[in-house]
């Protein structure tokens, strides 16, 4: 799985993109009545001062947005929600590529405007002017959004500036507005994307199943579903990415807006999604749904550019596949810690991508299921029947390919369960070899001891008699005759009885068909008595041998 290099922006990098905010979903829809405002967060006076009759915006330069149109959006909301911070940036250069769609089908790259501080108002008129009367759709894709523009295309198409908030801040939404002749669109979508890792100096990725693959860094190994995923087996990297698209449906002229992130988060430029579309404008099957004359609704370019999110998560899942793959067979080949923390960052990132291709497939029925006022204007009912089903059945294909995405994303959540319960199975089988080898030892230690024990106990009498025979006092050392052979007398027949009771004492009864192998069902005589009564039953079976032969 090979990219082109121009296909990404700055994919030569020094430094890996930074993590993605974490989404507030409550401030992502215009249904919250209050924006970018918290619990805690104070409501201004001025702005609720006459609840009798609602704020109107006046119309004003588009200098003044967001608050020239809706004025509910004030300094303090813009601040939180990152819109002042981009309004700010008046001296950036932003590039605007445009894609026109004509009244045939046919697809035509526009004229890029790169937006300065000293041609804004140049591209204002741009704007007023409009296009030419056979185009259908026009697209606008923003590479580095600069505040002049953000202004410009929210006051001139009357963009919620929820829009701009949510794609700032990486917030899943999906909503309709100003429904009337036309309506507005608001997609944000959050996805994967597979990249070469920029940290990377090796020329080409390593082939997964290769035995020279580097060993894995644990120190790297962090669980943050919001930042890249290193994929150490094939020198790559998962990112995060969004596509954020606001479509203005009308029945003469529909607008496409798509931002897209700074250049730090190595997301998807606006250069490669446009020319993705028209890319998408030349495709054979795509062609005659665009040809169409019937069909000219707008949505189906929409629903074009979903495409391009599932691209990116296939291709991310591909990558992933091989990795689990290279996962696996270091599990089986080694019992290293590290992997086990590796399974668990790669099977919280799955999780994750759970969450995100249930967006996605929420988003395509959105986008299928709400109602557009635009096919109000075809001309027959069979005309509107034949869109409907059009729409249907384009948003089916999208739909069973997120469910394929996500029968292989369970798959692949399936084999890590496996290879983390083999990688502690591996770990639990050394510990128990190791316990093994202690217990091993612990066992010749004991043997050892209980050799020594009996050494000693076997010196014992006579160190004892030794010691009754060398007392000096005078109960036993006046007019005493004690000798050698006395000594012998005393310490050899405390010695055997010492030897007979350790004897007794390690006596186990044996038990023909090995069923007793408790010393609790040997009396105390029976130890006692284990000589005679062995010599006795010897004695016997001799005997019974004796009489058996001469029978015989």
């Amino acid at each position: 799985m090979s990219f082109p290099v121009e296909f990404y922006r700055n994919v030569n990098a020094p430094e890996m993109p930074p993590r993605i905010p974490h989404p507030s979903h409550r401030h992502g829809a215009p249904s919250g009545p209050w924006p970018f405002l918290d619990l805690d967060s104070e409501i201004d006076e001025d702005q609720v001062a006459d609840s009798r009759q609602q704020p109107t915006p006046e119309p004003q330069h588009w200098s003044k947005y967001p608050q020239s149109l809706f004025p509910n959006w004030t300094p303090a909301q813009q601040k939180k929600s990152g819109i002042t911070k981009v309004a700010d940036h008046v001296r950036e250069r932003c590039t605007v590529h445009h894609v026109y769609v004509l009244d045939t089908g046919i697809f035509t790259r526009g004229e890029d405007y790169v937006v300065t501080q000293e041609n804004q108002e140049e591209y204002w008129e741009i704007l007023k002017e409009g296009v030419p009367d056979d185009v259908r759709v026009r697209a606008l894709f923003l590479d580095n959004l600069s505040g002049p523009v953000l202004k410009i295309l929210g006051t001139k198409f009357n963009v919620e500036p929820f829009f701009f908030s949510s794609s700032l801040n990486w917030i899943p939404a999906r909503y309709q507005e100003d429904v009337g002749e036309g309506d507005h669109i608001t997609l944000t979508l959050g996805f994967i994307r597979c990249m070469k890792n920029p940290m990377s100096t090796s020329p080409s990725p390593t082939p997964s199943y290769s035995p020279t693959i580097p060993t894995l860094q644990s120190t790297d190994q962090v669980i943050d579903t919001h930042g890249p995923l290193h994929l150490n087996s094939s020198n790559r990297v998962l990112l995060p990415d969004i596509l954020a698209i606001h479509m203005v449906r009308s029945s003469d002229l529909s607008t496409i807006i798509s931002y897209h992130p700074p250049h730090t988060h190595q997301t998807t430029s606006a250069h490669v999604l446009r020319t993705r579309l028209l890319a998408a404008g030349q495709s054979v099957y795509w062609n005659k749904i665009f040809n169409s004359t019937i069909s000219a609704d707008p949505t189906f370019v929409l629903l074009a550019l979903l495409w391009y999110p599932l691209y990116a998560f296939d291709e991310s899942l591909e990558a992933l596949y091989l990795h689990i793959c290279w996962l696996e067979g270091q599990v089986i080949a080694t019992n290293n810690m590290t992997l086990t923390q590796q399974l668990h960052v790669v099977r919280a990132n799955l999780l994750h991508y759970a969450s995100l291709l249930e967006d996605f497939r929420k988003t395509v029925v959105f986008v299928a299921e709400t109602p557009n006022p635009m096919l109000e204007n075809l001309d027959t009912p069979e005309t509107i029947a034949f869109v409907k089903d059009l729409m249907r059945r384009e948003s089916a294909n999208l739909l069973d390919e997120i469910a394929r995405l996500e029968q292989n994303r369970e798959m692949q959540d399936h084999r890590l369960k496996n290879a983390m319960n083999l990688a502690f199975t591996s770990v639990n089988l050394e510990d128990s070899r190791r316990m093994q080898r202690l217990t091993e030892a612990a066992l010749r230690d004991s043997a050892a001891m209980k050799q020594i024990s009996y050494l000693t106990m076997f010196f014992l009498p006579a160190s004892l008699a030794a010691g009754i025979f060398g007392m000096n006092i005078d109960l036993l050392a006046d007019h005493t005759n004690g000798t050698l052979p006395h000594y012998l007398a005393v310490a050899v027949p405390m010695t055997a009885v010492t030897i007979w009771v350790i004897m007794a004492f390690q006596y186990r009864k044996k038990d023909p068909n090995h069923l007793i192998h408790d010393e609790n069902h040997v009396s105390m005589w029976s130890k006692l008595s284990w000589p005679l009564g062995d010599l006795l039953k010897e004695f016997k079976w001799s005997r019974m041998v004796k009489t058996n032969r001469s029978n015989v």
